[in-house]
């Protein structure tokens, strides 16, 4: 597996390697649809390349490196497009948004922290971003014919813009539908880069194979939930009974995989691709082991079909402790 091996890829309960990783399967946006289709029901996920204007992302990361800048993230002289990490900060004041805190999604860091934490959930709400990015016409218009959902497809107005510094910690396994059971499991959630990511630079990752494995662990979570005498409606809320307190599968990605005898997908990333994944494809993310210590940021954006029954939680901005 070429450029894998020896490029410190790892999961915070260890290395990846040849034994327990392999690449994404890049997919070219304009093949057939009824090929990239066949690829993302086979693999539960479609990595595009290219699906966006690079220029149009590297903008949107700029304008949010430069609304960080401030709080003291970046290094002294260089330019905000970089995301480089200040060497001479700790990683504890710059904690990433989403990761698995142990309240659940509540406020990360201490006060040290609380500038950096209050610009980077603003963020959401700016219009380079929300514009820019999350309503960008090009993806919504190759999800919408991907899809075939048409006028149908409905961007959820909710998002995660998380940040990575080096040395912060990763994204835990987890599913996208743990967090949306209050609809169908029909959405399809856009990862998108904000910037190239290394291929040890924090990226995500998914776990091979993995659609069929979520949808068994969301059967039996749903089976305890009817034994324990839960209705349908306070089982959609109990997401966290059988689970880690944050909600994820895991915080041992290498564990995990090994338990269910699969190996981690991973992949360097440009600004401008986005990976296409189903409700149940588990996936997390590694240690942003940049060499050149840049801050990998992403976001991930989700489109259903407005026609079906969809969680209306999702179209309220994204914020603290809101109970999704």
């Amino acid at each position: 597996m070429p450029g894998v091996i020896n490029e410190s890829i790892a999961v915070s309960d260890g290395p990846l390697t040849n034994e327990n990783a392999a690449l994404l399967r890049p997919s070219d946006p304009n093949l057939p649809l009824e090929e990239l289709r066949k690829r993302y029901d086979e693999d539960g996920y479609l990595f595009l390349k290219q699906v966006l204007p690079r220029a149009d992302v590297l903008e949107a990361r700029r304008r949010y490196f430069d609304y960080l800048a401030p709080t003291g993230v970046l290094k002294e002289g260089s330019d905000p497009v970089e995301g480089i990490f200040n060497p001479t900060k700790s990683a504890d004041d710059y904690p990433g948004i989403g990761a698995g805190a142990a309240d659940g999604n509540g406020r990360p860091g201490g006060e040290s922290a609380a500038q950096f934490v209050d610009r980077a959930i603003e963020a959401h709400y700016k219009e380079w971003y929300v514009d820019k990015i999350c309503n960008h016409p090009d993806l919504y218009a190759y999800v919408a014919k991907f899809t075939g959902w048409g006028p149908d497809t409905l961007t959820f107005k909710r998002t995660l813009l998380r940040n990575n510094t080096p040395g912060t910690k990763p994204i835990g396994v987890h599913y996208d539908q743990i967090f949306i059971r209050h609809g169908e499991p029909t959405s399809v959630t856009a990862w998108v880069p904000i910037g190239d990511v290394k291929i040890n630079g924090g990226g995500l990752i998914y776990l091979e194979n993995s659609d069929s494995v979520g949808q068994k662990i969301e059967d039996e979570f749903t089976t305890k939930a009817k034994q324990a005498g839960l209705s349908e409606e306070e089982a959609r809320s109990a997401f966290n009974s059988n689970m880690a307190a944050t909600g994820l599968l895991s915080d041992t990605p290498a564990a995990f995989a090994k338990e269910h005898g699969r190996r981690w997908l991973v992949s360097a990333f440009e600004a401008g691709d986005v990976v296409l994944h189903k409700p149940h494809m588990i996936h997390a993310s590694t240690i942003n082991n940049d060499p050149d210590n840049v801050i990998r940021l992403a976001t991930d954006l989700r489109f259903c079909d407005s026609s079906k029954p969809y969680d209306k939680r999702w179209m309220n901005f994204y914020r603290f402790n809101d109970g999704v």
